[in-house]
């Protein structure tokens, strides 16, 4: 096959198209129907509490802890083995054994049980080092497929093709858990909680089959082309490092990546701990009205996202990148606020519209920005590397501190109001980024 040509529709398409293939990840593993299995997990043995490496653990500072292990090892192994790709010029084949990786975890969690806790959370734990492994390498493609004045929409696509794509995959597997016996499953919780294990296993096949559109346009990569040796192992910490000591050239990237890294870490957290707060602080009246209440929620974040990334990414025409940026954090600063008061279902479902508004804008807006912040360099993926990097460690200490807090106060809603902070000291790092 002929490669395709920077900036080429079909380029830019097949590139966004992984979004559409991995944020079933995002949405069904991350935020929706695994959060809601794991606490009907533990509310069907009628449990609150559990024993791992000798010790008593909440359910959910327990989750929070194994995500935060996991975005260690991720931020550890990325500028290594990205380092690696950018050298050997092969990052797609990097890319497609975190993707493998990963969907082949999500199928194993149909296993998931509180008698095998460490096999489950080992698979749990795997399955986010590949997804994640695999958008430091995706990211890295960015600025090599789209010219600085595309990046903002494919960007932006990108996004908006994963939560279409995510939403029609959870659709179909929440009418499995809604109506077991529609697809042959025994009624009740018992078939309920069959359909989802049978959910994880579909996310696994969505995932890797449809990655497969983007792997086959998508180029290998530029490099050297050289063979593998001793010293290439460490070339992407050496790289990272030259990084770092290049943003000193670049002031606005500097100051960029720092108030991005603060941001980045509430965002990140409030992600991944939404549907696991909505379901311990919420007074649902019943378990049935409590998976309904969860997914209602997650599908008007999922649909109001579509909506998010687009508007972003205009406000962003008009206004610039990091004035939109700012706004944006004041509006997840109003949220937090009033996710700390709210009790019943429907404030939730309100929350739950505001958190998708800004979720899809944030993310799609701070890749770009960062892109068009890159110096003139073909090595894209180390920047990216970087970038990354200092986002999982900004999601590391923020998993942590909230599990901390959840942990000792028995309540993830002071965690959230801890949260606040983060916000308030990425608008004030954001007004300190140079406009040239």
């Amino acid at each position: 096959m002929v490669p395709l040509v920077k900036g080429s529709k079909k380029l830019l398409t097949a590139w966004a198209f992984y979004d559409w293939a991995n944020s079933v990840y995002s949405l069904v593993i991350a935020s929706a129907v695994f959060p809601i299995f794991y606490g009907a997990l533990f509310n069907s043995k009628g449990l609150e509490y559990v024993i791992v490496f000798g010790g008593e653990i909440r359910s959910t500072p327990l989750i929070s802890y194994t995500t935060a292990a996991a975005f260690l090892v991720v931020s550890v192994l990325a500028p290594i083995l990205s380092g690696i790709a950018d050298y050997l010029g092969n990052k797609k084949n990097f890319m497609k054994f975190f993707c493998y990786l990963g969907g082949l975890s999500c199928m194993g969690l149909y296993f998931f049980s509180l008698d095998r806790i460490y096999l489950s959370l080992l698979l749990y734990f795997l399955g986010l080092v590949g997804f994640w492994g695999s958008v430091v390498f995706y990211n890295s493609y960015l600025p090599d497929i789209a010219f600085p004045e595309q990046q903002d929409r494919v960007s932006a696509k990108g996004y908006s093709l994963g939560y279409i794509g995510s939403v029609i995959l959870l659709i179909f597997n929440l009418m499995m858990v809604m109506n077991p016996t529609w697809f042959g499953l025994v009624e009740g919780g018992e078939g309920s909680m069959r359909a989802m294990q049978i959910s994880f296993v579909t996310v696994g096949i969505w995932w890797i089959g449809f990655a497969q559109y983007a792997f086959y346009f998508l180029p290998k990569g530029r490099g050297s082309g050289a063979k593998i040796h001793r010293h290439i192992i460490f070339n992407g910490l050496k790289e990272l490092r030259n990084v770092y000591h290049s943003l000193s050239e670049n002031q606005r990237l500097k100051r960029y990546l720092g108030a991005f890294f603060i941001y980045s870490m509430a965002v990140q957290t409030i992600m991944l701990v939404a549907t696991y707060f909505g379901e311990q602080e919420i007074d649902w009246g019943d378990d049935g009205a409590k998976t309904t209440g969860l997914i209602v929620s997650i599908l008007i974040i999922q649909f109001v996202a579509v909506l998010g990334a687009t508007l972003t990414s205009r406000a962003s025409e008009k206004f610039g990148n990091i004035p939109t940026l700012i706004f944006i954090n004041g509006v997840w600063v109003v949220i937090c606020i009033y996710a700390f008061s709210m009790h019943s279902p429907q404030q939730f479902y309100t929350a739950a519209a505001f958190v998708g508004l800004v979720m899809g804008g944030i993310q799609s807006l701070s890749r770009s920005t960062y892109s068009k912040f890159l110096p003139e360099t073909t090595d894209t993926t180390s920047y990216f590397s970087f970038y990354d990097v200092a986002e999982k460690i900004g999601i590391v200490i923020g998993m942590l501190i909230y599990g901390f807090i959840d942990q000792i106060t028995g309540s993830m809603r002071n965690s959230v109001l801890f949260l606040i902070l983060f916000f308030v000291i990425g608008i004030i790092l954001l007004t300190r980024v140079p406009k040239k």
